[in-house]
């Protein structure tokens, strides 16, 4: 499936793809704001190109008891992740071309550039901790 939204019925199919180091796009929005409404749709476009992958769309205050102690600071928020490690977290533009050339280059680096790159500072260590989407899913009462 490459698109679906997050919640208690598909949750554990996105533990299950991380669990076999699938490669996750998860984007942090919420129902009234207008610039995710608008983006949701490009976003959606773009799951559709990359059907191997899993792009996944997050409600933050629906989907509160998962995102937890996350600070997302704006919409869009893009979190990035390759099984257990978080390749990136952040704030986007909603331009989806942007989200495009940042999740291919993480397709592009080798799992060793990978890891090493999630441990190379302070921010992106917090982000292995705080943001880290298998973790907090394993976290909830069903898994």
């Amino acid at each position: 499936m490459a698109f679906y939204i997050l919640d208690n019925t598909n949750s554990k199919q996105l533990v299950h793809a991380l669990d076999e180091d699938a490669w996750v796009v998860a984007c942090l929005c919420a129902a009234w704001c207008g610039s995710c409404r608008d983006y949701k749709i490009a976003f959606e476009a773009l799951a559709a190109r990359y059907p191997q992958y899993h792009f996944v769309w997050i409600d933050i205050e629906d989907q509160a008891d998962i995102v937890g102690d996350i600070d997302v600071e704006n919409f869009p928020t893009l979190l990035i992740q390759r099984g257990q490690t978080v390749a990136f977290f952040g704030v986007m533009m909603p331009e989806v071309r942007l989200a495009e050339r940042l999740f291919q280059a993480q397709l592009d680096k080798t799992r060793t550039a990978l890891n090493n790159e999630a441990t190379s500072t302070a921010e992106r260590l917090r982000w292995q901790q705080a943001c880290n989407l298998h973790t907090l899913l394993k976290t909830l009462p069903a898994h």
